[in-house]
């Protein structure tokens, strides 16, 4: 029995994936609004539209790969564009939403 070449296709798999996922990933950046279930409906639906380039907020940059996910009382927001993104939470705190800060 040889454990040679199962060894080496084991380890050229895990060099192939690594090098996959460093050309594919990218760093993203999310913060949580908190307050968003006094307006459960709009707030969601505003951030997809803006993300859709069918409505303009003030003061902040298109993001067309903004994410939005609401649960209960908390929305998490999340993108790659990071300088958009702050001005986005800064955007809800003018309007006196709480947010978690970009992480």
């Amino acid at each position: 029995m040889s454990d040679g070449p199962s060894k080496r296709r084991i380890v050229m798999s895990k060099l192939v994936a690594a090098r996959w996922l460093r050309r594919k990933a990218s760093p993203e950046h999310r913060f949580t609004v908190y307050g968003a279930a006094l307006d459960a409906k709009s707030l969601p639906g505003l951030l997809r539209s803006f993300r859709d380039g069918k409505v303009a907020m003030e003061g902040v940059k298109p993001l067309p790969d903004l994410g939005v996910k609401e649960q209960y009382d908390v929305m998490s927001v999340w993108s790659r564009d990071r300088a958009a993104l702050m001005t986005l939470k800064d955007w809800f705190e003018k309007r006196g939403f709480e947010t978690t800060g970009i992480w």
